[in-house]
């Protein structure tokens, strides 16, 4: 299905040179043994427009191509059994205001109305999707294929694929069964078989194979006569689907205890073709046993068969979907569990990235790239048995999984951890995301928890004393060579510093103007730069810097994150601290803003770099990572006369919003431009060149269609999280981005993109916040120390 969606929106976007190598029958690996369904409910932005796309195309495709693909539009209905569920449903009602599905929120009586087979005990609210439903898997993956056919593609069956090997004139070769085929491009959409497929070209694909069991009863006599189809059910007391399949009751149950596909052999054989697993009835008995006293109709139907078949799981549960990193015009377009409802939306917009360079959606939450070697094969297997049994266990915001955890960590881990640091993960690595100095534990959910309090006091540290945070999980980068600067200043839309020591805030773009990534870039040498960039982001840019040099430069670009540590040390008395311990000259006019120095403090040589991103007075210290415990010890030291404190992300999130500091991944992606960004002050349009200028250039001339806002929103218990819409009356004028209570000014704040009419200062509209809609008033400047004279100090 995933192979097959994408062919299609190849041929569509005019790629009709394009072939489908099935080494079997079409659907005959995963998709002929799918359930089929195709939920519109998730809490994922991109994932929202992806499942969205594929039910909006799925009803119409045996109008299109004659073949039938037994969509039923049934609707499809979720229980909430806790408030922080129905917390959940709020959001996601949220999403589908500007995603463009239909959703409702129903009470316990109403869900019976849509479903009434159901004992609605328990449930204290439904998410009714009413544009749900569920196909024919094999059905529906035909006609996806007939229709790629009619527009130019190919697809040869029954011919295995054995190997595929590099050209030096850097075109694939892909050795088949009945001969080699020479090509540009490469799609590893080999579903259990993506893993050996990526190893033959040396890459990694990070997932893990299980087995997923849904049963079918025999007919049920509620449904012979009855017209109306029941919907689909996704119900978390049972940990199961369930719905109606044909005359009979199809139920899939999420177990714990999830099992390998095939845990003593490398994966599945290559000459397998339609193969399921015996039946393995006792796991699912309890949940099985929930299911009959929910839906009473099913209670005495016995079982007329049961499907056992493998199904991919990557650590996040969201597929790989994007190019592969190291190697050129090399991509992959798998890892999904859900195939089915995904496979067009994801072959629509890996398509335009292929085609066009970029897509319309951010792709960041499938990029392939969001991994990196940490996720070997145990980080696998632990969190996608995690994923598998938490499949209908909502994952709070705030709420931290073991499973895989700690995969990176740093010489301050233990040290953190005993002082009460609470970690998160990012790209692996363990970060504070709190202190937490009374042994509270947070209790987690979508509304502001019992670390508020907490939080405010970090901000309050950095602000009026002193505090540090251990943030080596920066993406670091070493950019070296003759050609070094010219590189940069030719990928990059801002000018690289001319005098050494000076850091600039830089950005790649795509051909079209969109933002590919933000790099903190500090000029050490004519020939050397050091680059910083997001934790996340660290394989990605390492890629997209790699796959931008000229074989006529002389350029060497090295990822250095695990080398180098890095603490941030903030706040109005850091130039005290930091003078304590070292002899460097840290007057504001020896050490300005915006500037990095070689200096030696405790005895240790490191890179200080004056800058941050909570807007105080403050210094980076970048030092080799052997040495980071050492640098720790002796600015707490110094600084415990000055009050210091320790601090984490949370707060981080929190003093950037009182900046208006934008974030890569939710302000700056891939589906807009520095202009929309309102960015255009880090694009140096005098410089001869940069990727992306012309198409900047025009859309300065043009006008954007939507631009970036700060507001400030009437006080709320909850923050924005991203995707809610922004509302004139009853009309959608924008979505947000990101936003953060501000501890120092007690403001609640927020970015999102709206109509340019409705982007002016002080203008004002609605945002629509767990359900509850909220004033909201357009900002000029940051709220707090708009002209930066608290960094400058």
């Amino acid at each position: 299905m995933m192979g097959v969606g994408l062919l299609y929106h190849l041929a569509l976007e005019g790629w009709d040179e394009c072939i489908l190598l099935e080494k079997g029958e079409l659907a005959s690996g995963s998709t002929w043994h799918a359930a089929g369904q195709c939920p519109s409910f998730i809490g994922n932005y991109s994932l929202a427009q992806i499942h969205h796309y594929s039910n909006s195309l799925y009803p119409k495709l045996e109008e299109m191509t004659g073949q039938a693909t037994g969509w039923h539009g049934c609707g499809g209905i979720r229980f909430a059994t806790t408030k922080e569920e129905l917390d959940w449903f709020r959001y996601v009602e949220s999403i589908s205001r500007n995603v463009g599905f239909r959703m409702q929120i129903v009470s316990p009586e109403e869900c019976l109305k849509i479903n009434p087979f159901v004992d609605v005990a328990g449930v204290i609210a439904g998410a009714w999707t009413l544009d749900d439903g569920h196909v024919d898997p094999s059905g529906c993956c035909n006609a996806l294929a007939i229709g790629a056919r009619k527009l130019g593609a190919d697809i040869i069956r029954g011919n295995r694929v054995t190997d595929i090997q590099l050209r030096p004139s850097g075109e694939w070769e892909v050795v088949t069964e009945q001969g080699n085929i020479i090509c540009e491009q490469v799609v590893n959409a080999g579903g259990c078989y993506a893993d050996r497929i990526g190893a033959w070209v040396g890459i990694d694909v990070p997932y893990v194979n299980l087995r997923h069991q849904y049963v079918v009863t025999e007919p049920i006599d509620e449904f012979l006569n009855r017209e109306e189809e029941m919907p689909v059910t996704r119900d978390p007391f049972c940990s199961a689907y369930y719905r109606q399949e044909q005359k009979s009751g199809l139920i899939g149950l999420y177990e714990t205890g999830s099992r390998e596909a095939w845990p003593d052999k490398e994966g599945q054989d290559w000459n397998a073709e339609n193969e399921l697993f015996h039946e393995e009835l006792e796991p699912i008995m309890p949940w099985l046993e929930r299911v009959r006293a929910r839906v009473p109709i099913f209670a005495d139907a016995g079982l007329a068969k049961v499907i056992n078949g493998a199904i991919s799981h990557t650590p996040d549960d969201n597929p790989l979907v994007g190019p592969a990193a190291g190697v050129r015009n090399f991509w992959l377009c798998c890892g999904s569990s859900l195939g089915i409802a995904q496979g067009a939306g994801c072959g629509k917009y890996l398509a335009q990235w292929m085609v066009h360079g970029e897509s319309e959606i951010n792709m960041a939450s499938i990029d392939p790239r969001r991994f990196g070697s940490y996720a070997d094969k145990a980080y696998n297997l632990a969190r996608g048995h995690e994923s598998y049994a938490k499949m209908f266990v909502l994952q709070l915001p705030g709420e931290e999984r073991p499973a895989g955890r700690p995969a990176r960590t740093t010489p301050m881990y233990e040290k953190l951890k005993a002082k009460g640091a609470v970690y998160t993960e990012a790209f692996g690595w363990e970060r504070p995301k709190w202190f937490s100095l009374d042994g509270r534990e947070e209790k987690c959910g979508f509304r502001h928890s019992n670390v508020f309090e907490v939080v405010a006091a970090e901000c309050k540290a950095v602000r009026e004393r002193v505090a540090v945070l251990e943030l080596s999980s920066f993406a670091k980068y070493e950019v070296r060579g003759a050609d070094a600067e010219k590189f940069l200043n030719r990928v990059c839309a801002n000018r690289m510093p001319l005098r050494d020591g000076r850091i600039v805030l830089a950005h790649l773009l795509t051909e079209h103007g969109r933002i590919e990534n933000e790099f903190t870039i500090t000029r050490l040498a004519d020939d050397h730069f050091y680059l910083l960039s997001a934790a996340v982001s660290e394989l990605r840019d390492f890629d997209l810097l790699n796959k931008r040099i000229l074989e006529t430069e002389n350029v060497t670009v090295t990822n250095i994150s695990d080398d180098w540590g890095v603490l941030v040390l903030a706040g109005p008395r850091s130039r005290e601290v930091l003078a304590k311990v070292t002899h460097a000259d840290l007057r504001n006019e020896q050490f300005r803003w915006l500037t990095a120095q070689a200096i030696e403090v405790a005895g240790i040589e490191l890179r200080a770099l004056r800058l941050n991103y909570v807007g105080e007075l403050g210094w980076e210290l970048h030092v080799p990572m052997n040495q980071l415990e050492p640098l720790y010890d002796a600015i707490w030291s110094a600084g415990e006369s000055f009050g210091i404190a320790d601090f984490g992300v949370y707060a981080v999130n929190s003093l950037r919003m009182e900046k208006a500091y934008r974030a890569y991944g939710s302000e700056l992606t891939t589906e807009i431009t520095m202009i929309d960004a309102d960015m255009e002050r880090f694009v140096k349009f005098e410089k001869e060149h940069f990727a992306g200028k012309e198409a900047l250039l025009k859309r300065k001339a043009e006008g954007s269609d939507f631009q970036l806002i700060y507001a400030q929103v009437a006080s709320s218990d909850s923050d924005i999280r991203g995707g809610e819409p922004v509302l004139d009356g009853e009309s959608v004028i924008g979505v947000t981005t990101s936003g953060a209570y501000g501890h120092t000014v007690g403001k609640q704040l927020i970015f999102a993109y709206v109509k340019p009419v409705n982007g002016a200062p002080n203008s004002t509209f609605d945002i629509e916040i767990l359900g509850k809609r909220y004033h909201a008033e357009v900002l000029s400047e940051p709220i707090f120390d708009p002209k930066n004279e608290r960094l400058r100090s």
